[in-house]
């Protein structure tokens, strides 16, 4: 019997973005609190079609202890059309929280991060778009100390992949180059040794040029005090050799980042605006997401404008082409407004599935509490790309009760269940106490972390080492 072919059609609705909305998304993600205030701000003055709904109330309007309060209805996303469409998750609470809570609204400290600063030397170099959305991957992962934590093919898969813009390696290794021009000097190189030569790249000089050399081609040699060797090779004395150490290699800076971003610590956190606020009541924890964006609207006019030319089509060439005009800035806004609301959901969806697989920490405040977390399990967890979760995560920062962090100190690989942040902090202490005179070497580190309870293996020390910018022990060594 032969089988009988049927063709069936299927009607069925799917909430997609568009392109340019999840552009604009992912734009909107990279701001933090401030730089999306001031960005609403111009957005105000510059477009007609923009209101806010209480226009009466400035931007900054906050109650008299510096809180502001915020209503569930202002972070929903109003532009779909049906209530069912709404995520369930409106009032942006973590924990139990009453209706009245208020937001907090920390002061602005102006302090530019390294990210801000590179990006801002992006903007004033004269590079095409494409070129531009290298540069911006290549700094979106570089570490707090400048280094570049993602290979080349890796980035370009990702913007190729996530970002739907075709890219080839070279292309990414181009931009790379011309990164790594910019201030400070060593920035987003691959290791301690590339930071160092990149450093010494442009330097004139004999000497200058000599310790590139030690640097390039003798590093080894180097960083196992192998001297005599150098000496040989080079065909200089050990006078010589010694000033080029002193004066050229041992001034040069081996976390060129740490001076803008301040790392995960807490020095720098009086300078910092967080984003969230986390809080601990009882057994609950609480989230608020620290938001002084107003409730927008489209104007009053451009509304009427709109419902008059749906009832009347214009007829003339001119009225069509108000039309046109007054319907693009219609969309534009309409979108404009859409992304925002949409970037406040994400945010919270991210912080909120953060706190939920480091939830014994925001208790403790403990780093051995902090569990193995990487992007893709929060992508897993609420279900949306990995390139989302890190622009969400980037340059954004959380109040707690154990300080201002940024939301990258939470996330880290594992070794047996432990967090890597855990056993870098662990090797850091050790080297912070160590006796300069005599530096401990990484088979000593070893020894001492096992000591501690970390099974860990001696060429991850080097590892780990590096990707803090600790020297080997013989640079670490303080000679009398």
């Amino acid at each position: 019997m032969a089988k009988k072919t049927t063709l069936t059609t299927e009607l069925k609705q799917e909430q997609r973005l568009s392109t340019i909305l999840q552009r604009e998304l992912g734009r909107v993600l990279e701001k933090n609190a401030n730089e999306m205030l001031d960005e609403v701000k111009r957005e105000l003055d510059e477009n007609p079609a923009l209101d806010q709904k209480n226009a009466e109330e400035d931007l900054n309007t906050t109650t008299e202890d510096g809180r502001r309060s915020e209503t569930s209805e202002q972070l929903q996303r109003n532009d779909y059309g049906d209530e069912d469409d709404v995520m369930p998750t409106q009032r942006y609470r973590a924990g139990n929280r009453s209706a009245d809570d208020m937001s907090y609204v920390p002061e602005v400290v102006n302090e530019i991060t390294l990210a801000e600063y590179l990006l801002q030397q992006v903007a004033e170099r004269d590079l095409s778009d494409h070129d531009r959305e290298i540069a911006k991957n290549i700094i979106g992962n570089l570490d707090n100390n400048g280094y570049l934590q993602r290979s080349t093919r890796a980035i370009a898969d990702d913007i190729t992949f996530n970002e739907s813009i075709e890219t080839e390696t070279y292309q990414v290794e181009h931009v790379l180059d011309i990164v790594r021009q910019f201030d400070p000097p060593g920035i987003a190189a691959k290791d301690l040794r590339e930071c160092l030569i990149l450093q010494l790249k442009d330097k004139p000089g004999t000497d200058a040029e000599l310790a590139r050399r030690i640097l390039s081609d003798y590093f080894d040699d180097f960083t196992h005090k192998r001297f005599d060797t150098i000496c040989s090779q080079l065909k200089i004395d050990k006078t010589t050799l010694d000033r080029i150490i002193n004066r050229e290699i041992r001034t040069l800076n081996p976390k060129p980042g740490s001076a803008y971003t301040g790392g995960p610590t807490e020095e720098h956190t009086n300078q910092i605006t967080p984003d969230f606020t986390v809080e601990v009541n009882g057994d609950s924890l609480s989230l608020s997401l620290n938001n002084n964006i107003p409730e927008l609207c489209i104007t009053e006019s451009y509304e009427r404008s709109v419902k008059e030319f749906q009832n009347n089509p214009p007829v003339t060439r001119e009225r069509k082409d108000n039309r046109q005009i007054v319907m693009k800035a219609y969309n534009r806004t309409q979108n404009y407004i859409r992304v925002l609301k949409m970037r406040q959901e994400t945010l919270f969806k991210c912080m909120n599935a953060i706190i939920h697989r480091q939830k014994e920490y925001f208790f403790t405040g403990d780093l051995a509490d902090l569990r193995p977390m990487t992007l893709q399990n929060i992508a897993t967890d609420i279900g949306m790309d990995v390139s989302v979760i890190s622009r969400a995560t980037t340059n954004k920062y959380v109040d707690t009760q154990w300080g201002i962090k940024p939301l990258k100190f939470f996330f880290s690989e594992g070794i047996d269940g432990i967090s890597t942040r855990e056993i870098k902090d662990a090797l850091k202490q050790i080297v912070d106490s160590e006796d300069k005179l005599h530096p401990y070497s990484d088979n000593t580190l070893c020894e001492l972390l096992n000591k501690q309870g970390y099974n860990i293996a001696r060429r991850t020390i080097g590892k780990y080492r590096e990707s803090q910018g600790i020297p080997k022990a013989s640079l670490r060594k303080i000679v009398n």
